[in-house]
C-alpha cells in the first residue's frame, strides 16, 4: 500500500515507517519536524514539510493519492496539558479534524490512529482491557477519546475504517540500531534515566516510594516501540483486508516498578545514575498494565522486545550511538 505517515520523523513515527518499508509498503513522511528529526527519515521516503494546522498543506499531501495514513502527529505531554490546554485543543483536535477533512476529501479512508491509554484514567481494575470506563483525568487523555470519536463519527458519515491503538508507555530504540535521534525535551522515566546515566542530567527524581506496589514506587506497563511500530502495520493490515475497524489496547500485562528500571539501567549501563525519592506526583495511579488478549486474537500481535533488559539495552545503545555522533 501507499502509506502517508502524519508525523513519520518522530520518536514513533520514525519506527512505524521501518516497519512499513520492511513489510513492503511504500511511504510518504509528512512533518513539521517541530519534535520530529531529520536525522530520522530515510532516503528511500518521500518527505512532505507540512503542518497539520494548515489545510492546505494536507490537501496537497492527499492529492497525491494514498492507500492508507497513520496519525502520530499528536502532543503527548499529560502534564503540560493541564497547563497549556489551548496548545492541546488546536493541536490535538484542530489538527486531527484538518485531517480527516482532507482526507475524507481525497477518498483515503484507512486509519491508523497513535492513541493512548490515558483515555480511561484511574483504573477501576487491572488489567485494562478495550471496555474499561473511559474517565480521562488530564487534558491531553481527553482529546485523544475525542479523536476516537471524531473517528466513529466520521466511519458512519464518510466511510472510513480506523484502527484505534491505545498503549501507556512507549520505550526502547530500533534493536537493529538504524533509529537512534534522540527526543528533544524528553519527560518519561526511560529517557530520564539514560541522561542521568550519560551526565547530562544531574539526577532522576522518583515521584513517590510509598505506593501499594512491591516496592513502593509506581508501577507502569513499558511497551517496546519496535513492538508498537508492528502493531500499527498489523492493524492496517487488518482494516485493509477485512474493511472493519478496530480499537485496541497494546501493553504486556507485566508492570515494571520505577526503582526496578533504575536498578536495571544501573546493571546495563554500568554508571551510578544518582537518584533521589521526592514527593508524590498528582494524579499519578500507583499501577496501570493493559490486557493485549483482543491484539493477539484479532492480529496476532504479542510483544517481543518489551523486556526490561530490551527495553533499557536498546535505549542505552542509542544513546550512545547518538553522542558519539555529535561529539
Amino acid at each position: 500500500m501507499k502509506v502517508l505517515v502524519i508525523g513519520g520523523a518522530g520518536y514513533i513515527g520514525s519506527h512505524v515507517v521501518k516497519e512499513l518499508m520492511g513489510k513492503g509498503h511504500q511511504v510518504t513522511v509528512f512533518d513539521n519536524l517541530s519534535s520530529g528529526l531529520l536525522q530520522n527519515l530515510f532516503p528511500e521516503n518521500d518527505f512532505i514539510a507540512g503542518d497539520i494546522l494548515h489545510p492546505e498543506d494536507l490537501d496537497k499531501a492527499f492529492a497525491r493519492g494514498f492507500d492508507a495514513f497513520i496519525h502520530l502527529a499528536a502532543f503527548k505531554a499529560a502534564g503540560e496539558s493541564m497547563v497549556c490546554p489551548e496548545k492541546y485543543s488546536v493541536n490535538n483536535i484542530t489538527g486531527t479534524l484538518n485531517i480527516l477533512n482532507a482526507a475524507a476529501a481525497h477518498g483515503c479512508l484507512r486509519m491508523v490512529f497513535s492513541s493512548s491509554a490515558a483515555v480511561f484514567g484511574e483504573p477501576q481494575y487491572l488489567p485494562i482491557d478495550e471496555e474499561h470506563p473511559k474517565n480521562p483525568e488530564n487534558y491531553y487523555g481527553y482529546t485523544k477519546l475525542s479523536i476516537e470519536q471524531f473517528m466513529g463519527w466520521y466511519e458512519k458519515l464518510r466511510g472510513l475504517r480506523f484502527a484505534a491503538l491505545r498503549y501507556f508507555n512507549a520505550a526502547g530504540y530500533d534493536p537493529e540500531g538504524v533509529l537512534y535521534g534522540l527526543e528533544r525535551n524528553p519527560a518519561n522515566l526511560l529517557p530520564v534515566i539514560m541522561e542521568a546515566a550519560c551526565g547530562k542530567r544531574e539526577k532522576l527524581c522518583i515521584f513517590g516510594n510509598d505506593y501499594p506496589t512491591r516496592d513502593g514506587t509506581c508501577i507502569r506497563d513499558y511497551i517496546h516501540v519496535t513492538d508498537l511500530a508492528a502493531a500499527h502495520v498489523l492493524a492496517l493490515e487488518y482494516i485493509a483486508e477485512k474493511d472493519k475497524s478496530l480499537t485496541l489496547n497494546l501493553g504486556t500485562g507485566n508492570g515494571i516498578t520505577v526503582t526496578e528500571m533504575l536498578e536495571a539501567a544501573r546493571r546495563i549501563t554500568g554508571q551510578p545514575v544518582k537518584a533521589e525519592y521526592v514527593g508524590r506526583r498528582a494524579g499519578d495511579p500507583a499501577q496501570l498494565t493493559a490486557s493485549s488478549k483482543r491484539a493477539k486474537e484479532l492480529l496476532g500481535w504479542e510483544p517481543h522486545y518489551s523486556d526490561v533488559d530490551t527495553l533499557i539495552g536498546s535505549t542505552w545503545n542509542a544513546y550512545q550511538k547518538y553522542y558519539a555522533a555529535h561529539k
